[in-house]
């Protein structure tokens, strides 16, 4: 056992240092973590399948025994922005028209995750997973931002140590530490660059990748009712992220960038015959995180306390699941999620960079057992295309007009899991 404990070790480290997160999907939090839930529409909290049932409920280690899991996901969001109605005065280009935002299209992403039974009552485990995250790369320059070609690229990771413990029969309580690694850059940024736009002009754009690290803490419950109904109920904390020094001009609070605290509850129901529903409610309190929440046309310089940001608010995001077992070696499942679209029309010229306007989302997926414990699962996510049109949200000393941004995602992932009494 201490052998696969090293081996774990080894393989959570390079994931870590090769995952390159960009889900954009529940603003920028993933649907789900765990390709069984990502198959159910990222449903899960009162139905552990995995051991990255840390990232969403880590009461749930408890029941999926001495398992390992990993799974790999092709990500490919389209991304663009229109500008519309801008009056720029006589002598600067015409900007309207249609910009392209996916110069990058296609990411590869690991997520990985180790439980151990130290008795029939007690587990401890760890999850390495990304929590969504945000990139633009736009093929043309955008003039009102820059002269070069614009974008941004944040990726968001964590590695959750975890134990859990039943209480009795039908009760479990488990609790995670959220060890987070985020980096972050913008390029093309140039004409917020400046002193009149900035508290610090050198530190807003092309700086290259700067990174942060901090923690936060992760705690469920998970219960049941009778033999076919299961609750459960979790909560993450704010994660307290060190400052992006190198783009302290640039975000609230010289270059503070929290991860927003999220709480959900959920249900399972097993009473049909090889079919079991699950429903979840997740709320992410987006709001909280200044650097995300504060509007954009707040009159403060960048990077100081109340400076301009991305105007987002706190979403609720229901989610549903279906699973049906064909047969013992063969499982189904398909789902869907509704995420609300974090930030209004009034607030779309800063989202150019940040597009994460997609609703709704359909999945499916699959698990086939091969024997000896091992089994290999396969899941498909599509986010449907949807589009917010500003209103009136370029600053009039910008020429006015509205700046619209739109988006549809598709991804699909294959998952290697092996457990053991």
């Amino acid at each position: 056992m201490r052998r696969n404990f090293a081996t774990v070790g080894i393989i959570l480290v390079f994931a870590l240092c090769f995952a390159s997160q960009v889900f954009a999907t529940d603003g920028y939090f993933s649907d789900g973590y765990g390709i069984q839930q990502l198959g159910m529409g990222g449903a899960g909290v009162a139905l552990p399948q995995g051991a990255l049932a840390a990232a969403t409920n880590p009461a749930g280690m408890v029941f999926v025994g001495n398992r390992f899991d990993l799974d790999l996901s092709l990500f490919r969001p389209i991304r663009s922005g229109s500008i519309i109605g801008n009056r720029l005065p006589p002598g600067y280009p015409d900007v309207n028209g249609t910009y392209d935002g996916s110069r990058l299209k296609d990411f590869v992403m690991p997520e990985l995750g180790f439980n151990h039974m130290l008795r029939s009552n007690l587990s401890i485990g760890v999850a390495m997973y990304g929590n969504g995250g945000m990139n633009t790369t736009y093929l043309t320059p955008i003039l009102l931002l820059g002269n070069t070609r614009p974008g941004v690229d944040l990726e968001q990771m964590f590695i959750s140590p975890t134990v859990a413990m039943k209480l009795g029969r039908r009760n479990a309580v488990g609790v995670s530490l959220n060890i987070g690694y985020q980096m972050f850059k913008s390029f093309g940024l140039e004409n917020f660059a400046t002193a009149q736009s900035s508290i610090d002009p050198v530190h807003v754009t092309d700086r290259g990748y700067d990174s942060s690290e901090g923690a936060g803490v992760r705690v469920g419950w998970t219960g049941e009712v009778n033999n076919s109904v299961k609750l459960g109920a979790t909560f993450q904390t704010k994660t307290y992220m060190s400052k992006f020094a190198q783009y302290r001009g640039l975000f609230a609070g010289q270059g503070s960038f929290d991860i927003p605290a999220n709480f959900a509850g959920g249900v399972a129901y097993t009473g049909i015959k090889k079919t079991t529903i699950a429903l979840d409610v997740e709320r992410i309190l987006y709001g909280q995180v200044k650097a995300i929440a504060n509007p954009d046309s707040n009159q403060a310089l960048l990077g100081s306390d109340n400076g301009p940001g991305f105007g987002w608010n706190d979403i609720t995001v229901p989610k549903v699941g279906v699973e049906y077992k064909v047969n013992p070696r063969l499982t189904l499942r398909g789902g869907y999620n509704h995420s609300d679209v974090p930030f209004s029309g009034t607030q779309t010229f800063f989202n150019l960079l940040a597009p994460a306007v997609v609703q709704s989302h359909v999945t499916a997926g699959s698990t086939f057992k091969l024997g000896g414990g091992k089994e290999i699962s396969l899941a498909y996510f599509h986010a449907f295309e949807h589009t917010v049109n500003g209103a009136n949200s370029i600053p009039p000393t910008a020429g006015g007009g509205n700046a619209n941004v739109r988006m549809y995602e598709d991804a699909v992932t294959v998952g290697f899991g092996w457990s053991r009494e």
